[in-house]
């Protein structure tokens, strides 16, 4: 072995110790040296999201403002993601007092946060077990794998994931299978084997619901990406018992939709049903990064030590926060607000659309809605944005509305008169 001293040893010369100008003492002692070359800082973002003009620099309440004081009411909530809007007191306090704990120690080693969370979405929920990963995305991916890990202990040749049309469930490769968009699809071909998109009829899903080949059906309850279109309840109830006649899990991707969205802590509580897995993600922690997955037992005594992994999944920081926010969505204040808000928000929608014009079709639940208008929905979203409202896309002519669950009555009336208006 060759060992370069040369470039293993800094010299300790003046010149190599000088102060860096225009740095403060505190950046040069951490190596940051700072640029005011906006242009440059920017280049040097991979951008694989097409992303408004201007800077958001900071949240208050129901309300983002961008770095020249402009105010925006926020109908997207960070694609579902701040339930509790922004600057929330309470929220503030608990990232404090999470901060002020252990950030991390890997899942070699037992913390309290993690298991005290956990057993708080046991107690509300079907479940009897929950791993926490660090996305939504990465939730769906384990649920296919934990699906076909119960599944061949049931049948050895049970493996197919099947999802429905209109599905979006990640951008992974196992989970972009199961996802029904052309365009986010072929560039990555072949995707993950194995998995496969069904029309959304009990005829179809009969067919394709092979007892001795299918390991899980995976649907979110609202689908969001696809158009914001709420699943029949009636419908789910029927695949909920084909899919037990058939010994095929039954998995609720509630990443958008999930803890309160829908005015139900869970969305599938509207159903009157359970499902054997359920995905969670987007606003559990807050807006930090987390993903959780729920498991009946059934499930969980075919994950065996060494199946399945995660680096940060449900490290102490981060599930200190959200066992914060799950107790916090968990309110029955909050949901029945969410409910009766929501139901109102509806009605004043299709009122719009009566009055304009504009709009083809309403459809949601809760604070989750979608508008199919004439035209293209981008330019909406982005005529909204110039009126001082954040709303975004669901497809090509959908416009999504995502409010913040905190957001009152009179909120709601002032986003949907800027909407109107631009409509």
């Amino acid at each position: 072995m060759t060992v370069h001293g040369a470039d293993l040893i800094l010299d300790p010369t003046a010149e190599r110790n000088a102060p860096t100008t225009g740095v403060s003492a505190t950046e040069q002692a951490l190596g940051i040296v700072p640029t005011s070359d906006a242009a440059k800082t920017a280049d040097a973002v991979l951008y694989t999201y097409k992303r408004a003009p201007g800077e958001i620099v900071r949240g208050e309440g129901v309300f983002l403002f961008d770095a020249e004081g402009k105010k925006y009411l926020d109908f997207v909530s960070g694609i579902a993601v701040n339930a509790l809007g922004y600057a929330d007191p309470g929220l503030v306090a608990a990232l404090h007092a999470a901060a002020d704990g252990l950030v991390h120690v890997s899942n070699l080693y037992e913390t309290s946060p993690a298991p005290r969370l956990a057993a708080a979405l046991v107690e509300r929920s079907f479940a009897d077990k929950v791993f926490f990963c660090n996305s939504g995305a990465e939730a769906n991916e384990g649920a296919f794998k934990f699906a076909r890990r119960w599944a061949r202990t049931v049948v050895e040749v049970k493996h197919e994931i099947i999802a429905l049309r209109g599905a979006f469930h990640g951008r992974l490769f196992a989970t972009l299978a199961a996802t029904d968009r052309p365009g986010y699809r072929l560039p990555f071909r072949p995707l993950a084997a194995g998995i496969s998109i069904s029309e959304r009829n009990l005829e179809d899903l009969a067919a394709v619901l092979d007892a001795e080949t299918a390991a899980a059906l995976i649907l979110e309850p609202v689908q969001g990406e696809g158009g914001v279109r709420v699943l029949d309840g009636g419908f789910v109830r029927e695949l909920r018992a084909l899919t037990k006649e058939r010994r095929i899990a039954l998995v609720f991707d509630e990443i958008q939709c999930g803890l309160g969205r829908t005015g139900t802590l869970f969305a599938y509580e509207r159903f009157g049903i359970e499902p054997d897995i359920l995905t969670l993600a987007k606003p559990i922690a807050g807006g930090l990064p987390m993903g959780a997955i729920l498991v009946t037992d059934e499930i969980a005594k075919a994950i065996k030590p060494g199946d399945h992994g995660t680096t940060f999944g449900g490290g102490p920081f981060v599930s200190s926060v959200a066992l914060h926010v799950l107790n916090r969505l968990s309110d029955p204040s909050l949901l029945s607000s969410v409910r009766d808000n929501g139901a109102w928000f509806g009605r004043q929608l299709e009122e719009i659309g009566r009055r304009t014009g504009r709009v083809r079709a309403v459809r949601g639940v809760g604070y989750m809605w979608g508008i199919d208008i004439m035209g293209t929905a981008t330019h909406v979203v982005e005529a909204a944005r110039e009126a001082g409202l954040l709303t975004c896309t669901a497809g090509e002519c959908t416009v999504r509305l995502l409010p913040p669950l905190v957001t009152t009555r009179d909120e709601l009336a002032m986003g949907l008169e800027i909407l109107e208006e631009v409509l």
